[in-house]
């Protein structure tokens, strides 16, 4: 450990690489990867070797993909993706910003008329994983340069960068994860404490306690030519002493897997130096490796380590990348904290602390917050402060965060936050030529999204579409076909709730692990369209549950397959004949009933599908009575739900063969309200449904819960009823509010309970009142207090303030309280405009002056002042 915190200052091991100045060999320029300052480094140092090879950490064969990176419609963020070809699911990204040093050497090298060649490890070899162990962690632990395709990735941690591209299982590029314990679940014990990370161990050393700010200003910092007397190799010289100390220290640093990458590395370097001759190469890696490229080794040594290596074959492309998905917490290996402050910090030329804070209130003023030119220039002075007194050569993103809040938002997290999301990672989204190669698949949802100008977006949107345009059918049913495919872009939402089915609204949001799914998609067809139908096809042949075939019709209607719907329509009607379960019929009704609905509204013709809706129609109504006899409380609670979900269907099915579906459901729905041996929770909903429906009156709806509510019906009997009748959101609450009969009965019902039996029912109770909305509650209190068993049903009730009877009306008071009225009438006045005293105001009308009241006399004031009866209308409403 003494080496390691001897730091830059430690000599280097034998055999490890030559500082990499002038005429010494190869340049071996270590990075650290997605880091502005290293970029600008490198850069730099191209300009002045001027090799006529560029060697680049990455997958060899991409190679063939480098000249891409030349045209000008490739815009980083970027990433190459590599994917199995058997199994698309095996993939891996090694994404690149604009301020990746890799990006850096690719453009100066195409700019330049250098050749650039990947020198890692093939992806053919990357993506062979070993078996996960049990608990889903890899059998092997190691480094990797991975991000996941999904998932988390392991991380390489070092100067050299964090891995940068791992596969669609979590596992790095390397075919490990860095934070994987061994087969048995459990690290080796001769691993243990042996994974290091370099930029902890040399930050420790400097005497910082946080190695991303130790980086920061040592490397991200620096201005060009910021080294001794302008060379731009010193800052390469210093990295690599400070590797080989460490790797002198640590020697792999418990990452294994890096050995057999390093030895190919070796390999390539080799060949190029033959070619291109030692002057002539310059090599961009990770700095923990140069030490490795610079061993004394021999070729038959390095061929031994990768002799036996498994391989498949491995597709690569280019795809578009985001800043989120460069930032640590999105779970990439190789994540920085702030990837749109490392965009800034490169793209800058000066200043940078000062046009940041200038974004930062530009943004600001784009959400309405009041930020001047003053506040800026104070914000400035105060991050220039803080970095003077923390002894940092130029303010950091820390210290222009800290000035942010305490100027620019005033102390508060919440603006701040908005900054954070916005600026700190930001929303950059990359592009791609379109000359790049991609899978037909790809290339097919390429086009549709131009031709119906869906362009896909990294931040999330509303998408409102009316069915009853073309174009707008035409991207409902892309959509649709995309989620059958398992490609999720976009998601269904309740935008437009109640105003028609010709309305879709969904939320749109496309990430790069988009492209993966779609080259798994891939293996159905080379469209959208054929790849939807191939799947639809097969999903139905292997479904085994009437609900599923039925709920895959709908989604073959939403997504316009009709060359799926006679095999999904054979598979339906083979299902519906041999399934005699009515609670599968229930289920697989309300699917078909708005395949119709929507059938009907995208203009498919779906007579065969009407034709097994209404056979299930039929077998359901003749099977569902007796299906409910006999049913514990889970299996009553089931079928309630299936009750409502095919009540709600049989209301979409329209007449079909003239069968009168809809007056043989009113009839069960008759049967089941009015037999004992249903349980109470499907009668009391039968009967509601009936009752909402017009279909039952009042008095026989009185009639039904006086029966149940009698002394001879069992407490929790009579609870499971009222549960069904004015349980749930349906509106039980205000048709007590609203007829205090109904109330009445139920009050009368609960206040003769016995106590041993109240304990039984109150959990029904419970749970049927509190769906209730707070203010159906009160207003059920109120009416509870005032005793409904006695004045709520339609007698005589009460009198007014000055003795008169009034008739009690369901659901509203007994009668005016002239005082609490009396009580409003100045700042009704008020409301009105008027100014004269309301008792001296003349009365307009003689039936109002009958009444010598203070209602009559605000009338009588306002009909003085110019108002007219529709004012009073307004103010009592």
């Amino acid at each position: 450990m003494t080496g390691a915190r001897r730091g830059a200052g430690a000599a280097p091991r034998a055999g490890a690489a030559p500082a990499p100045g002038a005429g010494r060999g190869p340049r071996l320029l270590g990075i650290r990867h997605h880091g502005p300052g290293s970029a600008r480094a490198v850069r730099a140092a191209l300009d002045a070797a001027g090799p006529r090879a560029v060697l680049v950490e990455g997958p060899p064969e991409a190679d063939a993909l480098v000249a891409h990176a030349a045209d000008e419609a490739m815009r980083p963020p970027v990433a190459l993706l590599a994917h199995a070809v058997d199994d698309p699911a095996r993939a891996a990204f090694w994404p690149l910003a604009e301020f990746s040093p890799e990006w850096v050497a690719i453009r100066w090298a195409l700019e330049h008329d250098a050749v650039v060649r990947f020198i890692d490890l093939p992806a053919a070899h990357t993506l062979v994983e070993p078996a996960p162990a049990e608990d889903g962690t890899d059998a092997e632990a190691g480094s990797g340069e991975g991000a996941p395709a999904g998932g988390t990735a392991g991380r390489e941690e070092g100067a050299g960068g964090r891995g940068r591209a791992a596969t669609g299982t979590g596992r790095d590029q390397d075919g490990d994860r860095a934070d994987a314990p061994g087969a048995d679940g459990e690290r080796p014990p001769d691993e243990e404490g042996l994974r290091v990370d370099p930029i902890a161990v040399l930050a420790e050393a400097a005497g910082y306690d946080d190695p991303e700010r130790w980086w920061e200003d040592v490397v991200e910092h620096r201005g060009p030519g910021s080294g001794p007397a302008g060379d731009p190799f010193a800052p390469f010289e210093a990295v690599a002493e400070a590797m080989a100390a460490l790797r002198a220290e640590f020697g792999d640093g418990g990452r294994r897997r890096d050995l057999v990458r390093e030895a190919h590395m070796r390999l390539q370097l080799r060949a190029a130096r033959k070619e291109f001759g030692d002057d002539g190469v310059a090599v961009v890696c990770g700095a923990w490796h140069v030490p490795a490229l610079g061993e004394k080794t021999t070729v038959t040594a390095d061929r031994a380590l990768l002799k036996g290596l498994p391989k498949v074959k491995a597709e690569l492309t280019w795809v578009p990348w985001t800043h989120r998905r460069l930032a640590r917490h999105s779970g990439y290996g190789a994540g920085i904290d702030a990837p749109g402050w490392y965009a800034h910090l490169f793209g800058a030329p000066d200043r940078p602390v000062e046009r940041w804070l200038t974004k930062v209130a530009g943004l600001l003023r784009e959400e309405d917050r009041i930020v001047s030119s003053a506040h800026v220039i104070e914000a400035v002075r105060l991050a220039e402060s803080l970095a003077v007194m923390r002894g940092r050569p130029l303010a950091g993103l820390t210290e222009t965060l800290d000035a942010a809040r305490a100027v620019l938002c005033e102390g508060s997290d919440v603006p701040l936050g908005l900054i954070t999301d916005r600026l700190v990672v930001g929303d950059a989204l990359g592009e791609v030529p379109d000359t790049v190669p991609a899978v037909p698949l790809q290339r097919d949802l390429t086009r549709l999204q131009r031709s119906l100008r869906l362009k896909p977006e990294l931040l999330e949107r509303e998408l409102d579409l009316d069915l009853r345009k073309e174009n707008d059918t035409a991207r409902s049913a892309l959509l649709h076909r995309l989620a059958l495919l398992g490609v999720h872009w976009g998601e269904p939402a309740g935008g437009r709730g109640g105003t028609g089915t010709f309305w879709e609204s969904w939320r749109l949001r496309w990430e790069p692990e988009l492209y993966v799914r779609v080259a798994e998609a891939g293996v159905w067809g080379t469209t959208v369209d054929s790849a939807a139908t191939a799947k639809a096809m097969s999903l139905a042949r292997s479904a085994t549950a009437l609900a599923e075939v039925t709920a895959l019709a709908e989604r073959c209607l939403l997504a316009s397959l009709p060359d799926a719907l006679p095999t999904v329509m054979r598979a339906l009607a083979d299902r519906a004949a041999l399934d005699a379960d009515v609670g599968h019929l229930a289920e697989a009704l309300p699917a078909l009933a708005r395949s119709l609905r929507y059938g009907d509204v995208r203009s498919t013709d779906t007579t065969a599908l009407g034709g097994v809706a209404a056979g299930l129609a039929e077998r359901i109504c003749v099977g569902l009575p007796p299906a409910c006899a006999g049913l514990d409380a889970d299996g009553a609670a089931d079928m309630r739900t299936r009750l409502d979900n095919v009540h709600g269907a049989m209301a979409l099915l329209p007449d079909i063969d003239g069968r009168d579906l809809a007056g043989r459901w009113r009839a069960v729905l008759r049967v089941l309200a009015e037999r004992d041996t249903v349980p109470g929770v499907i009668r009391g909903r039968a009967a509601r449904i009936l009752l909402d429906d017009g279909r039952l009156a009042e008095d026989e709806a009185a009639r039904l819960m006086g029966l149940v509510l009698s002394p001879g019906t069992p407490p929790a009997d009579a609870a499971a009823w009222v549960e069904g009748f004015l349980g749930g959101a349906a509106g039980g609450g205000m048709l007590l509010v609203h007829d205090e009969r109904l109330l009445a009965l139920v009050d009368a019902w609960l206040t003769g309970v016995p106590a041993d039996s109240f304990t039984d029912v109150l959990p029904l109770l419970r749970r049927t009142f509190a769906a209730y909305e707070p203010g159906v509650r009160r207003t059920l209190g109120e009416l509870v207090r005032r005793n409904p068993a006695e004045g709520g049903a339609g007698g005589a009730v009460g009198s007014g303030a000055a003795g008169e009877s009034a008739v009690g009306v369901p659901g509203f008071g007994e009668g005016l309280d002239r005082a609490r009225a009396d009580a409003v009438l100045p700042v009704v006045r008020l409301l009105l405009g008027s100014a004269a005293p309301y008792a001296a105001a003349p009365y307009a009308a003689a039936p109002y002056a009958a009444a010598p009241d203070g209602a009559a006399a605000l009338y009588g004031a306002a009909r003085s002042d110019g108002a007219d009866d529709d004012d009073l209308v307004g103010v009592a409403g």
